[in-house]
């Protein structure tokens, strides 16, 4: 990106994964070991587990599987990956940019549960927002807008006044059919698509206007 897009809002929506913390460490060890285990190629599995949660990545990939079982599976994954908190860092640019929206409406929206997200953040040295949408607060993963609806609910904006920060292909398409602009961030991002995109979070700056809208600078500072 050349220019700096600059995207006025009320609210922002933030991913976890991919967005604020690089986690594929862990997320390409424990899903290529799932992916061998069910005798599937890895690489078609990495292609679609990131930005939804375990149990809907099972469902695409072993589609005769009944759920009961992608739960339980999934159930396991969690535990497996709050476990493994090996090569979590933060997202370059995340501490200052989380910093930067203190006292701004702003929500953690992740397919993670509530241990993983709180682990994988603090292992990546990062404040947990006020507001989070995490797993159990949903019944429909990303790409379901749902968990990107209920922030804004919560934090009681309208959905076309929100920004999302996104990495994945089922996170970017989340936050457009919730109806909201969608900043990409990192070169996963770029293959969807997104209203504007970043290599990382260095390249994001917000402040407030003034009645209650925020400006984000997105791209070359």
């Amino acid at each position: 990106m050349t220019a700096t897009a600059v995207l006025t809002a009320r609210a922002l929506l933030l991913d976890m994964d991919g967005t604020l913390v690089n986690s594929d460490a862990v997320v390409e060890r424990i899903w290529r070991r799932w992916a061998e285990r069910h005798g599937l190629d890895d690489d078609e599995v990495m292609k679609v587990v990131h930005g939804r949660q375990g149990h809907a990545s099972m469902a695409l990939l072993l589609p005769d599987r009944p759920m009961e079982q992608n739960h339980a599976d999934n159930a396991r994954m969690l535990a497996e990956e709050t476990a493994d908190m090996d090569g979590v860092v933060a997202i370059p640019g995340a501490p200052e940019f989380l910093a930067s929206l203190t006292g701004l409406p702003h929500a953690l929206v992740t397919s993670a549960d509530v241990a993983l997200s709180t682990a994988r953040m603090a292992a990546a040295g990062l404040s947990l927002p006020e507001v989070r949408i995490t797993a159990e607060s949903v019944g429909g993963s990303k790409p379901d807008p749902e968990g990107f609806l209920k922030g804004a609910a919560e934090l009681g904006v309208a959905p076309a006044d929100c920004v999302v920060l996104e990495d994945s292909g089922a996170g970017i398409e989340a936050g457009r059919a919730a109806g909201m602009r969608v900043v990409g961030v990192g070169d996963r991002a770029g293959a969807y698509g997104p209203d504007v995109l970043v290599r990382d979070l260095t390249q994001v700056k917000v402040e407030a206007v003034g009645n209650g809208k925020i400006r984000l600078h997105a791209g070359q500072q």
